[in-house]
C-alpha cells in the first residue's frame, strides 16, 4: 500500500480531446461505425508518463533504456528492472512477440502470437524487482479470483489466460483488446465525446464489472479510461489493471490512492472508503466519454475539492468532521479553505470559502453544443439524474451499483 501511495502522488497531465464524434449500432449480424463528417485538425501527440500508462496502446514509444543498444544486448534487464524485448522473440516457447505496446509502473505489456492456439494475446511482464513481483503477484491473485467468479466471462473484467516466469520476470498472459477509452476518445471524439447509444452500454457494462468486484469483496481502486479496454467492434468493453486492487477490508485511508481526476471525495478527506470509490470514478469516467472533456481537471486534491462544489455544492458538516485530513482543507466551522498561488505577488494564498453555491449546470455541460430533440434532451436529463446520484459527496448517501444498473436511464431506446 505504501508504494502504492508513493506511484499516485505523481500528478497526471490533462488530456485534451481532437477527435470525431462516434455511434455504435448493430446491424443485424454487422457492426457499423458511424462517424461525423467534421472536418478537424488531427490530435495532438501527449508525451505518456509512466503512471499515464497505456496498457495496450499501438503507438507506444519503446520506454528509456528500452532502445537498441548493442553493448547492452547480453542484458535481459534494463536498469531499472524492465525487461528488454525483442521482436521475433518467443516467450515460454510459445509466445512469438510481433508488437511492443508500451511500459507501465510495474512493467511492460508486448503483443504475442500464441503458437499454440494461432491467437494473439498481451503479456504483461513484471519488472524484475521484489517489490514489483509482490505487486504482480498480488494482482494475479485478484484476477484469479474474479475470473473464478465469472467463468462464463460475462461480467467485464479482462481475463487472464496464464502466468509464466521468463529470464527471472512473472508473465501475465492476457486476452488481447483493441484500445482504451482514452484512445477510442482521441480518435473518435473532438471534445464532443461518444454517442449516447454507446455511453450507455459502456455505463452498464462498468457497473456489471463493479457487481463482480463486489461480489468478490474487491475495490478497483484505479478506475479511468486509461483502464477501460474495448474490443475490435468498440461494442464490448473491460475493466482492466487490477495492480491497485485489494479487499474492501484491507484499504486503507491514503490520500492520492486513485489518479487524482478520477478520485472520489472521501480519499482526499482521508475517510475510511469502499467500493463507492469506483462508482464515483465511473461517474467522472462517463461524463469524460460522453462529453469529451475531463470533468474535475484539478491541479491538486485541494483543488479537486473545490471544483467538486462547483458542481455539489457544500460539503456537509458531519462529513468534514469525520475527515482525517480535515485540517488541511477546512477551518473550525467547516468552511473550505482553498489553496491557490496570488497571481499578483506569487505567494501562497488561503481564501474561506463560506458561502459556497453551485456554479455549474450539469445538464447545459452534457448538452453542449448539440442540437437535440425532445427525445434527446430526456436522454441528456435522466443521464444526468444517474450522475448526479453516483456523484454524492457522501460516500454513505450515494447511490450502490446494484440500485445504478436499475437507475431509468438503461431502460431508454
Amino acid at each position: 500500500m505504501k508504494l502504492l501511495q508513493q506511484m499516485n502522488k505523481v500528478e497526471e497531465k490533462v488530456v485534451t480531446y481532437r477527435c470525431h464524434s462516434l455511434v455504435l449500432l448493430r446491424c443485424g449480424k454487422e457492426t457499423r461505425l458511424w462517424i461525423k463528417t467534421k472536418l478537424i485538425a488531427p490530435a495532438k501527440q501527449v508525451t505518456k508518463s509512466k503512471t499515464e500508462f497505456d496498457m495496450f496502446a499501438d503507438d507506444a514509444d519503446l520506454p528509456q533504456g528500452q532502445q537498441a543498444n548493442d553493448t547492452l544486448r547480453d542484458n535481459w534487464d534494463d536498469a531499472e528492472g524492465y525487461y528488454r524485448v525483442r521482436i521475433g522473440e518467443v516467450l515460454d516457447g510459445r509466445y512469438r512477440v510481433f508488437g511492443y505496446t508500451g511500459a507501465g509502473v510495474f512493467g511492460n505489456v508486448v503483443r504475442c502470437t500464441d503458437q499454440n492456439r494461432n491467437d494473439i494475446v498481451a503479456i504483461k511482464i513484471i519488472r524484475n524487482n521484489e517489490i514489483m513481483r509482490k505487486t504482480g503477484l498480488r494482482e494475479l491473485e485478484v484476477l484469479r479470483k474474479l475470473n473464478e467468479a465469472d467463468r462464463e466471462d460475462r461480467f467485464h473484467c479482462l481475463q487472464l489466460y496464464r502466468t509464466f516466469n521468463h529470464h527471472n520476470h512473472l508473465c501475465l498472459c492476457f486476452e488481447n483488446l483493441s484500445m482504451n477509452l482514452r484512445e477510442l476518445l482521441k480518435k473518435y471524439g473532438n471534445n464532443i465525446g461518444l454517442h449516447m447509444k454507446a455511453v450507455r452500454s459502456y455505463a452498464h457494462q462498468l457497473l456489471m464489472a463493479l457487481r463482480l468486484l463486489k461480489k468478490c469483496g474487491l475495490v478497483h481502486a484505479d478506475i479511468k479510461p486509461d483502464n477501460i479496454l474495448v474490443n475490435e467492434s468498440k461494442l464490448s468493453l473491460k475493466l482492466c489493471d487490477f495492480g491497485s486492487a485489494g479487499h474492501v477490508r484491507d484499504q486503507e485511508i491514503a490520500p492520492y490512492l486513485v489518479s487524482r481526476f478520477y478520485r472520489a471525495p472521501e480519499i482526499m478527506l482521508g475517510i475510511q472508503h469502499d467500493y463507492g470509490i469506483d462508482l464515483w470514478s465511473i461517474a467522472v469516467t462517463l461524463f469524460e466519454v460522453y462529453t469529451g472533456k475531463i470533468m474535475f481537471p484539478g491541479k491538486s486534491n485541494n483543488h479537486m475539492l473545490k471544483l467538486f462544489t462547483e458542481v455539489k455544492g457544500k460539503y456537509p458538516n458531519k462529513l468534514v468532521r469525520r475527515a482525517q485530513f480535515r485540517d488541511q482543507h477546512f477551518d473550525a466551522n467547516c468552511n473550505l479553505l482553498y489553496h491557490e498561488i496570488d497571481k499578483v505577488t506569487q505567494r501562497d494564498k488561503v481564501t474561506v470559502l463560506s458561502n459556497i453555491r453551485i456554479s455549474r449546470n450539469l445538464e447545459l455541460e452534457l448538452i453542449g453544443e448539440q442540437d437535440l430533440d425532445r427525445d434527446g434532451i430526456s436522454q441528456v436529463q435522466s443521464f444526468r439524474s444517474l450522475l448526479e446520484q453516483m456523484l454524492v459527496l457522501e460516500p454513505t448517501k450515494r447511490i450502490t451499483c446494484g440500485e445504478a444498473i436499475k437507475h431509468p436511464f438503461f431502460s431508454m431506446k
